[in-house]
């Protein structure tokens, strides 16, 4: 089953003093391309957060956002009352006025408050790591639930190739009779004698020269493999997209031998299908 690169996931959990919230999303990219934000206070614990995302979600250009909100009383600044002090006892010396009034300007102050370092505690990261394994879950969830969308995509589309690359051939044994009927009148109109043999096997080597019967074979096994790999379990981005460029080569062949009016508007509509699978391909996993 295919997956899509796109995705949102997010999860939170409340701890006695703080509300853990996580966020992820992600979008198509060639590979897997991260950006993390986490509070500063966790960013010890960032490579080994960046292996857990990397293992589950292989590839996407994927923003993770980890937000802490304090809900308790507990804080990491401190007013640091020294240095308070000491500016109220400078700016007594200045002015005469009111401890209130000092006091609001004093915080004010370079080092007026202080942050004190917390080390991470074991139980509270194991909570946060399994915030973000349940946010991973659901952003998967979301990534197969658009996957099984693309495959209804990809399915009609590949459909609409098979249907019209069977009207382009449906026209073959005209385009056949409408150019031997061309040489002929053009070889009439010379008035010269032909040797009726020779321009036999010249009109046979002009039409094999057109012939796409082979590009019609190798285009159905194209799409007939498309679909079987889209099923398989190896199914990949990288893969079908490999598999829909041998799909617009034998389409373009088939273009170029055409020769036949309604034959390549067919083929233009053949193209306008397979650059829509191209286009959802990039956003497979």
């Amino acid at each position: 089953m295919i997956q899509s690169m796109t995705g949102f996931g997010k999860s939170s959990l409340q701890l006695p003093t703080k509300k853990i919230t996580v966020e992820i999303k992600s979008l198509n990219s060639k590979g897997l391309d991260l950006s993390v934000r986490m509070p500063s206070a966790y960013r010890e614990m960032e490579l080994k957060l960046r292996n857990q995302i990397a293992q589950r979600l292989e590839r996407g250009k994927v923003d993770f956002s980890l937000f802490v909100e304090v809900t308790g009383e507990e804080t990491s600044s401190k007013v640091n009352i020294p240095i308070v002090k000491a500016y109220i006892n400078q700016m007594k010396e200045i002015v005469d006025g009111d401890e209130t009034e000092l006091l609001k300007m004093a915080v004010r102050m370079p080092d007026a408050l202080k942050t004190e370092r917390e080390e991470i505690d074991e139980n509270e990261w194991s909570s946060i790591q399994g915030v973000v394994d349940q946010a991973l879950d659901n952003i998967q969830s979301f990534r197969v639930s658009e996957g099984i969308a693309l495959e209804k995509e990809f399915v009609v589309r590949v459909s609409n190739i098979l249907r019209l690359m069977k009207e382009t051939v449906s026209y073959d044994s005209e385009r056949i009779e409408n150019v031997k009927t061309k040489l002929s009148n053009a070889i009439a109109e010379l008035e010269v004698n032909v040797d009726e043999n020779r321009f036999e096997q010249e009109l046979i080597y002009y039409l094999e020269k057109m012939d796409i019967t082979e590009e019609k074979v190798r285009l159905e096994n194209h799409l007939n493999y498309f679909m079987e790999t889209l099923a398989g379990n190896e199914a990949n981005g990288r893969k079908l997209g490999f598999i829909t460029q041998e799909i617009g080569r034998e389409i373009n062949t088939m273009g170029s031998k055409s020769n036949h009016a309604q034959m390549q508007k067919l083929v233009v509509q053949m193209k306008d299908e397979l650059e829509k699978i191209k286009e959802q391909v990039l956003n497979i996993l």
